[in-house]
């Protein structure tokens, strides 16, 4: 699961919409508000950026191979108190109606903490799940060559490159 900084501001705006629609919060300014929970996301997106650097760098110095990356990340991660993928959209969750409550855009919120939660992650989740649609999008395009195979590395790399533009999502 992957957030995609092309993906924040529609994401933000569904949530927005989808609470204020269900009467979860009241908004005095919609744009605002759609900005306030974008920041969220943004953050997140900064933070993760942020955790892979400094595991690429404790690899490097350590003389670790890159599939460590994963573990020293998740343990970067947890010293932080940041969530990565399911854990992730829990740590916006939280960051975000921790944000609404002290946004002066979102003039009420009405909703319980469990309740806008949920719409939250549904929404972010449904987004995020993008990762896995493209992957496998790939994969059957590129069936005809064996895995593993430089020549299924590059093709993967091209093709991954291509349906991301078709998408929208970009890195």
């Amino acid at each position: 699961m992957r957030l995609y900084p092309g993906k924040v501001d529609t994401i933000a705006a569904e949530i927005i919409a989808k609470l204020s629609s269900d009467g979860d919060i009241e908004v005095s300014d919609g744009k605002e508000a759609q900005l306030d929970a974008a920041s969220v996301l943004k953050e997140y997106i900064r933070v993760d950026k942020e955790l892979t650097e400094r595991a690429k760098d404790i690899l490097e110095i350590r003389g670790l191979p890159y599939a460590h990356l994963g573990r020293t990340k998740r343990q970067l991660a947890e010293q932080k108190d940041f969530g990565l993928g399911e854990e992730g959209i829990t740590w916006i969750c939280n960051q975000m109606l921790e944000a609404f409550m002290q946004s002066r855009h979102i003039e009420e919120v009405f909703a319980d903490d469990v309740t806008m939660r949920r719409k939250i992650k549904d929404i972010t989740r449904k987004h995020m799940m993008v990762d896995e649609a493209i992957d496998q999008e790939v994969r059957d395009r590129i069936k005809n060559l064996e895995e593993g195979t430089s020549a299924w590395e590059v093709e993967y790399g091209k093709v991954l490159e291509q349906i991301k533009q078709k998408h929208g999502v970009k890195d």
